[in-house]
């Protein structure tokens, strides 16, 4: 799969991408702690910062990338992100912190523009029996940063500031730019037939998600499985308080055990992802996670928890890139950026609206009833695949016959 020139060149840019992003975050989010001495309110609005873009942009993100050449809007993106660093530090240098908050909100636009466009260079360039292991090594970078990146960001900054920390983001971001830059230049690509103004194209991306069974249904269990994620993760630390009874420092070592498993399950992903069809996969993981989200609710046990959270690690690739993978080969090339632009902020929509509430379900209910209620919408976001995998059935039989 490396052997391949655009996912080889992708995945390093993204690397350094995720890098910068979270010694970037952790950073802001600790320096704006520091100066304003814990106040909610600046906090918050970090989150805000952060979050946003990803509802303001997505699909105008979305659809400028269909209009737009996708090496050089990734590089451009890049390249930017750079500067707005550049200039965020040089603002502190000066005493005007709320800069910061308006340069993370610039930084996380501009990746609304980069990440579709990625997505129309794996479309063009990644064959068939390779898209699978590349949506899947994609995810779980992002996954692995997750545990990871909160860990590098706030040493960085504890070691050595918010200077150096901004700094190297902006050489992180400026390297990422530079990557892709060495790919070759982007080649003409025919419009879809509503090529015009921008919200003709924005309107005919929305009809295009309408009018495609497979991509609704996918918008579908997105959804579910967002609110499901949502639900449970403010809550992993009553998990280690209330159920496992130990401190809250225990929590990481439940995460570093749960990150460990998504980056080995990324690799074991790579390895099957010409045998297994991305739709059974991606049910069978769904399935598979369901279960063990409601066991980790359940369990009082240190040992099981951490068997149940492996597990669920192990097949969190197999909904990631399972998901990511059918995007890309049920839309057509013109529209990618528009229909990864939509989808991607429903799961984010989603996710935050069951991290807001969660912790009123915990109150009225229990910790395991809202970890059995995250379980179930998982259960029904693989329900809702049936369908999917009936006409894929049905399609690859009427083949054969033929």
């Amino acid at each position: 799969m490396f052997s391949n020139r655009y996912i080889r060149t992708i995945i390093f840019s993204r690397v350094l991408l995720q890098l910068g992003i979270w010694i970037r975050n952790y950073a802001v989010l600790l320096y704006v702690t520091d100066l304003t001495n814990n106040n909610p309110v600046y906090i918050s609005l970090i989150s805000v910062a952060e979050f946003a873009p990803i509802f303001l942009f997505g699909l105008i993100g979305g659809t400028l990338a269909d209009r737009w050449r996708p090496k050089r809007t990734m590089v451009r993106s890049d390249l930017l992100s750079s500067l707005s660093v550049v200039a965020v530090l040089l603002a502190i240098m000066n005493g005007g912190w709320v800069a910061l908050l308006i340069g993370s909100f610039v930084s996380a636009s501009l990746s609304q523009f980069s990440q579709p466009s990625a997505m129309k260079l794996y479309k063009r360039h990644v064959p068939g029996e390779q898209l699978q292991g590349a949506m899947a090594m994609s995810q779980t970078l992002i996954a692995v940063f997750m545990v990871l990146g909160p860990v590098i960001g706030t040493f960085i900054f504890i070691q050595f500031g918010i200077k150096v920390s901004l700094i190297l983001t902006a050489v992180l971001f400026l390297g990422s730019s530079f990557i892709l830059s060495s790919l070759p230049r982007d080649a003409e690509e025919a419009k879809s037939g509503d090529a015009g103004s921008f919200m003709k194209e924005l309107k005919a991306g929305l009809r295009y998600i309408g009018s495609n069974q497979s991509l609704k249904t996918l918008s579908l269990t997105f959804s579910a499985v967002g609110l499901a994620s949502g639900l449970t993760q403010p809550l992993q630390i009553f998990l280690v308080i209330e159920k496992l009874g130990q401190d809250k420092q225990f929590l990481q070592w439940l995460v570093m055990a749960n990150g460990a498993a998504m980056l080995v399950g990324g690799i074991a992903i790579m390895g099957i992802a010409k045998k297994v069809k991305p739709q059974r996969l991606l049910m069978f993981g769904l399935l598979v996670t369901a279960v063990c989200t409601i066991g980790i609710g359940a369990s009082t046990m240190i040992w099981l928890t951490i068997v149940l959270l492996v597990t669920s690690g192990l097949f969190y690739p197999c909904i990631q890139g399972g998901i990511q993978t059918l995007i890309v080969r049920n839309t057509d090339g013109a529209f990618i950026g528009r229909v990864s632009g939509a989808i991607t902020p429903v799961f984010m929509g989603m996710m935050v609206i069951g991290m807001f509430i969660s912790g009123y379900l915990k109150d009225m209910l229990s910790l395991l009833a809202v970890y059995a209620a995250s379980g179930g919408l998982i259960v029904i976001g693989a329900l809702l695949l049936i369908p999917l995998i009936i006409e894929k059935r049905s399609k690859t039989e009427r083949g054969h016959a033929s």
